[in-house]
């Protein structure tokens, strides 16, 4: 088996406190060696004395440990091994994984600009744009391998970072950390702790800053912390108030069900101005066609996970469903149903359409890992309060004004004006804002 270690001051140690990681098929992949909280406290208190490293060379470092993650062999694992083993932990298709190493290689190129353009425009003469800490903690999440380029801005910013992986997908931060070591990175600017939730916390209180990944709860509980950004659920939603034509249908297809549906970014909630069932008659039919497969197939399109979470997700959605209706079960009834066995004791999480009858419908705001859809209808005269809290909100429509309110609208983060394709993999995109507006102040400044 692999082994995960912790990993401080460019050393990799090996703890007494271990788990065994297993893949999604019930097969032992992985021992993961544990910090316990009092090592995450000690840990941000050290890498505070960190020495110093110039801007010029942060980013020299990393561009090359995005060459690296991408392309060499790190810690013994190709970039191929790397795609297999997180596909099999993390239940995530083998081809997100892949392509994540080209886009985390390209995205580490350009995060000197990327982080340039988040800084005020009136940063200069009078203002300076300063860091409002040191260390910056990490609690991240398992749903998508590229999720850790988040961070990589801190680096570029001037953070030390302290990063608790995810429980499903320790195995990319630890390829991402090696290559920033291998790079040339301090080794008191870069920590790996795996960990329990209660490490977690420890983390988040001894960091100045800190990213946490989670649930509802999670950001209930975090809520009015000034020290924390937290990201949820998106409930990332689109409007058609246009024709649904196959162009348009696509489109749907694809920000539904694209990397496995697993991103926050992926659709939950599609309203439309016209015939509603027909639209979520429509998308069943397609996305009842993808193939549940192996999570390492070369083919695999949709997520897998052990048998009885699989049916834990699906009975979660039987319970928010209430009176709303499944398109896609009949697609099933004579092809293994809606989780098929796919891999040992691993099973698929194939598409769900649900088909509801009003725009304020509470299942709307239910979002899954999976290809999990609400389809419902909507007219003007209801405005934009149902496509509200939307970490991404696409608009086809023709209706300037709507797009107007959109971006007037606080809980909307992200507007996308007709069809946007793979607008997600934009890095100069802000996600929930640009990090730098947590991470950074403007500081005024004066002199000769």
């Amino acid at each position: 088996m692999l082994s995960i270690p912790v990993l401080r001051d460019g050393e990799e140690r090996s703890s007494r406190d271990t788990r065994v990681l297993h893949g999604v098929n019930g097969v032992p992949v992985a021992t993961v060696h544990e910090a316990p909280a009092l090592v995450s406290r000690l840990t941000v208190k050290r890498m505070r004395a960190a020495p110093p490293m110039a801007p010029d060379e942060r980013l020299a470092v990393l561009a090359d440990a995005g060459r690296r993650f991408a392309e060499a062999t790190v810690g013994g694992q190709t970039p191929e091994e790397y795609c297999r083993v997180q596909a099999a932990v993390s239940g995530v298709p083998i081809g997100v994984a892949r392509q994540t190493l080209g886009r985390m290689r390209d995205d580490c190129g350009l995060l000197g600009d990327v982080v340039a353009r988040q800084s005020p425009a009136g940063v200069g003469r009078t203002a300076r744009w300063a860091r409002r800490g040191s260390v910056f903690g990490v609690v991240a999440p398992s749903n998508h391998p590229a999720t850790h380029g988040a961070w990589l801005q801190a680096v570029a910013l001037g953070y030390r970072v302290v990063v608790r992986p995810g429980t499903r997908d320790p195995i990319t931060p630890l390829r991402l950390v090696r290559s920033l070591l291998e790079a040339g990175l301090a080794p008191g600017w870069i920590s790996l702790l795996p960990g329990p939730h209660a490490a977690a916390d420890a983390l988040v209180e001894a960091a100045d800053l800190s990213l946490v990944y989670g649930s509802e709860a999670t950001v209930a509980r975090l809520r009015g912390n000034d020290r924390v950004l937290v990201r949820g659920p998106g409930r990332s939603k689109i409007l058609v108030d246009v024709p649904a034509d196959e162009a348009v249908l696509d489109h749907l297809v694809s920000e539904i069900s694209a990397d496995g549906g697993v991103r926050c970014t992926n659709t939950t909630a599609v309203f439309t101005s016209g015939d509603h069932r027909a639209l979520a008659e429509a998308l069943a039919e397609r996305l009842a066609a993808l193939p549940g497969l192996p999570v390492t197939d070369d083919r695999a399109v949709l997520p897998v996970r052990p048998r009885k979470e699989a049916e834990g997700l699906r009975a979660a959605l039987r319970q928010a469903a209430q009176d709303a209706v499944d398109l896609t079960e009949r697609h099933y009834e004579a092809d293994g149903g809606p989780v098929p066995v796919v891999d040992e004791d691993a099973a698929a999480l194939r598409p769900a359409v649900m088909c509801v009858d009003r725009s304020d419908h509470p299942g709307l705001g239910t979002e899954l890992p999976f290809p999990c859809v609400w389809v419902a209808p909507w007219e003007r005269s209801e405005g934009i309060a149902p496509l509200d809290d939307s970490l991404a909100l696409t608009l086809l429509t023709d209706d300037a004004a709507l797009v107007d309110d959109a971006l007037d609208t606080p809980g909307i983060r992200t507007v996308l004006h007709g069809r946007v394709p793979r607008w997600w993999r934009d890095p100069y995109l802000p996600h929930d804002g640009y990090l730098a507006q947590f991470l950074m102040e403007a500081r005024g400044f004066a002199g000769p």
